[in-house]
């Protein structure tokens, strides 16, 4: 991370008094911040830059405070301000590196990379924004390469449960298909069983032809019988009287 402290060569007489507390407080901060006592030391920059809003250094060594405590949004803010109000190319090709490792660690690759991109149009020279750039988009497209193989493996995975979800109304349909074979299998054997039943069992209402002659040719035979038996009976009636010869 770079850090600029930028002597501030005051003209105006009027300005001194400023001047001369904003250095204070610059120098306060800087010592802090050396110590790893970001939060003061940002407390130390804000007084310098309330003292003097366009104070290059104040403002430069706030945003390396913020950056040090991880609020990076506001530290990329604090750096774009820089960047685009100042006119100096060190400056600028600072601030733009500061920015871009603020994206960086936002996970704002795109925007970190246009960053590093811009430091290097004004200072082409800076090997370590070189580095940083060559970083950023090594993980840009890792993190591209990443979220095609999540597509790829959420795609796999819906083709998936659509085959699963497939199969198995599939087999459902198969299987309440067998059920209903199997039922009507069983009301068909039911059925068959009942049929089989009312056939063995004796129907008393009904007489095949062959029972009817057998018992009419009965009727016969018991008839001629009784009439054998009265005949016979007529034959041999009753014994008369015998009439004696004198």
């Amino acid at each position: 991370m770079k850090q600029l402290i930028i002597i501030i060569y005051i003209v105006l007489q009027g300005a001194v008094v400023f001047a001369q507390k904003e250095k204070k407080y610059i120098h306060n901060g800087n010592k802090l911040y050396q110590q790893q006592k970001y939060a003061e030391a940002e407390a130390s920059y804000r007084q310098s830059v309330e003292k003097t809003k366009e104070s290059v250094a104040g403002n430069f060594n706030l945003g390396d405070a913020l950056y040090k405590q991880k609020k990076f949004e506001n530290a990329a803010q604090k750096f774009t301000e820089i960047a685009s109000s100042s006119e100096n190319k060190a400056v600028k090709a600072q601030a733009y590196h500061n920015l871009g490792n603020s994206l960086l660690e936002n996970k704002k690759l795109e925007e970190s990379i246009e960053a590093y991109k811009k430091s290097l149009i004004n200072n082409p020279k800076d090997d370590q924004t070189r580095y940083n750039l060559a970083y950023a988009q090594e993980k840009l497209k890792q993190q591209q390469q990443q979220d095609k193989n999540n597509k790829d493996k959420n795609k796999d995975k819906k083709d998936q449960d659509k085959k699963d979800k497939d199969k198995q109304n599939k087999d459902k349909k198969d299987q309440d298909k067998k059920d209903q074979d199997k039922d009507q299998k069983d009301k068909d054997k039911k059925d068959q069983d009942k049929k089989d039943q009312q056939g063995q069992q004796p129907q008393p209402d009904k007489l095949s032809k062959e029972d009817a002659e057998r018992m009419l040719e009965a009727l016969k035979n018991e008839e001629k019988n009784t009439q054998d038996k009265l005949k016979n009976k007529k034959a041999k009636g009753v014994k008369g009287r015998i009439v004696k010869d004198w």
